[in-house]
């Protein structure tokens, strides 16, 4: 066998060739003092910069039109300090439900009563003191037990109860803003999972009876999502589970539920969230994006982009706009008073 010779080889002039990247998507150097438009106007043109704006136009364009915008979120969300973005887009009517695994209840909880979470998991399994705070397990298993009695969910009752017992840092607590501002927030829990269930207060019977109510709600929230924004933040597991049951259930009871946009963001890429998250609730239309990056750094990052979105768009409204969300955005997010929840 002889080596191939190239000299036949046929060859083509550059410009008639399909380019990937031309001079026009080219990102512009970052200037000292920009402003965070000008700044997401600079990034280039091309693959998780576009997907950024995608999920942001997006996100904006279901807010213009009246459409839900859910999260689904794992706890690492709020272990990472993230709790303030997600409040301030929940006050903003921005984003419009909340859903998050058994943990999110413990991080939450903790931020809201000692304004600190997250212990060192190591250390404390060593001597069984892993997960063993007392005020922690009383305080979330007299509220799931509480709810389950009045018949309404974890989120909820958790929420309700941070708010009436005026925990020093309930500015800080998602549950408490979902409960204030009457925003659906559902809580999905697997038995044995969370530091609770090791505590003598454990119910679970209650447990379950407060997570299949939250299922239950959560799939009213899907039902209604219609043309809607679905975000799942770092959930690998949980919440892409139970979002695509959510989401078979509205269908199989006649909802109609489509041109979804699917946006899934966690560090890594993982099997479920991308097919239960992202690609199968969107094969038969919508949009599936996925973003790759820190928490701590993406999800303020896209939230700083939706808002930019809705303000630009804001200046051209919609004719399916509502005239409140409008006149919410021309005045900001709303005041943070700790009140009282409203009935439930």
């Amino acid at each position: 066998m002889q080596p191939l010779d190239p000299k036949r080889a046929r060859t083509y002039p550059l410009r008639r060739r399909q380019s990937k990247l031309a001079r026009r998507s080219l990102a512009r150097p970052v200037r000292t003092g920009i402003s965070m438009r000008t700044f997401l106007d600079g990034l280039p043109r091309v693959l998780a910069a576009d997907e950024l704006r995608a999920a942001a136009s997006a996100i904006a364009k279901s807010h213009r039109r009246g459409r839900p915008v859910v999260v689904g979120m794992g706890a690492h969300v709020i272990k990472v300090g993230l709790s303030p973005v997600l409040i301030d887009l929940m006050e903003r009517r921005v984003v419009t439900a909340l859903a998050m695994n058994g943990a999110g209840i413990v991080h939450d909880f903790e931020l809201s009563f000692a304004g600190a979470t997250s212990e060192d998991v190591a250390a404390g399994l060593r001597r069984g003191r892993f997960g063993m705070a007392r005020e922690t397990g009383q305080f979330l298993n007299n509220c799931i037990r509480e709810g389950a009695a009045r018949k309404i969910g974890i989120g909820r009752a958790v929420g309700e109860a941070i708010l009436r017992a005026r925990l020093p840092y309930r500015r800080l607590s998602l549950l408490a803003a979902a409960a204030r501002l009457d925003v659906p927030a559902t809580v999905h829990v697997g038995i044995g999972t969370d530091i609770i269930h090791m505590h003598p207060g454990a119910d679970g019977a209650a447990i379950g009876a407060g997570s299949l109510h939250d299922f239950h709600l959560f799939a009213a929230v899907v039902g209604a999502m219609n043309g809607g924004v679905y975000l799942n933040l770092g959930s690998a597991v949980v919440i892409p589970e139970v979002f695509v049951k959510a989401l078979n259930l509205a269908r199989n009871l006649g909802h109609k539920v489509g041109r979804l946009t699917c946006i899934d963001m966690d560090f890594i890429r993982n099997y479920r969230p991308h097919v239960n998250a992202v690609s199968r609730p969107t094969a038969d239309g919508g949009r599936g994006i996925e973003l790759t990056g820190h928490h701590e750094i993406m999800v303020p990052l896209l939230a700083a982009a939706a808002l930019e979105e809705i303000r630009r768009s804001s200046r051209t409204p919609s004719r399916a706009a509502s005239g409140a969300q409008g006149h919410l955005l021309a005045r900001g997010p709303t005041k943070r008073h700790d009140v009282r929840p409203q009935p439930a």
